[in-house]
């Protein structure tokens, strides 16, 4: 029920989402005034250097919503700009995805029941705030969730990239290619985002590699303990560790 206007540095990706119906014609800086909300749907740095050539041309009733996997760097720049040029700026970060990218990867019901993440600058609009999580609520997002850029960053640090650091090395292992006759739930669960975009993860992990390196340094000690305890034939050890396990993940499901 809305009119969506779009860009890409790909024109053949652009008419393909037209030709598809997701998108109903070009965004370009003359329309742009006309955008009620505008979703920045790429990578931080490349985030920033739009909103930089482009917050002239925003009207002061948009708002403003990047939907990158970090907060704090495109926050700060985004921010200010917002208050220089009197349009709204929310961080944002939907909390649904898979292994693949691209438009030509993209669904309807991706994010359908999904949380979104926002990041509102202190003393934003609070009447922006509400029409910007009405906006999202209205595309099937079950709840919105607000949070500063600092806390998004810590707890994704954890949620989402140390995950995709543990898969993309697990999967280096010599018995994975030989793996496939023995492979079932476990296997694919834990390797599912090993097939990650690696110039885009480089980026998130070096913008966040403060809270990320602290996270897999926990965890490197964590596995540490349960190498220990196997080396050793230590079982009371061994059954102590993964009891402790079961309690984290209880305790984290409540």
């Amino acid at each position: 029920g809305e009119r969506v206007l779009a860009h890409d540095i790909d024109r053949d990706v652009l008419s393909f989402a037209v030709i598809s119906g997701a998108v109903d014609e070009a965004l370009t800086d003359e329309t742009m005034a006309e955008c009620d909300v505008i979703l920045l749907a790429v990578r931080p740095a490349a985030a920033v250097e739009w909103l930089k050539n482009h917050a002239a041309k925003i009207d002061k009733h948009t708002v403003v919503i990047d939907c990158c996997g970090v907060k704090r760097e495109v926050c700060e720049t985004a921010f200010a700009l917002a208050r220089e040029h009197g349009f709204a700026f929310l961080g944002g970060h939907p909390m649904a995805g898979s292994q693949y990218s691209g438009f030509a990867h993209s669904r309807a019901g991706l994010f359908h029941g999904a949380t979104m993440l926002l990041c509102p600058r202190e003393n934003e609009d609070i009447a922006k705030v509400e029409s910007a999580r009405d906006f999202i609520l209205s595309l099937g997002f079950g709840k919105v969730h607000f949070t500063s850029p600092e806390e998004h960053d810590r707890m994704i640090a954890f949620t989402s990239q140390l995950a995709h650091i543990v898969s993309n090395a697990y999967v280096k292992s010599p018995s994975a290619p030989m793996c496939r006759p023995f492979a079932a739930g476990s296997y694919r669960d834990l390797t599912r985002v090993a097939r990650l975009n690696p110039t885009m993860w480089t980026e998130l992990f070096l913008e966040n590699s403060d809270n990320l390196s602290t996270e897999l340094d926990k965890l490197i000690a964590s596995l540490t303990e349960y190498s220990e305890a196997l080396r050793s034939g230590d079982g009371e050890r061994l059954k102590s560790l993964l009891e402790e396990g079961v309690r984290a993940k209880l305790t984290s499901e409540k």
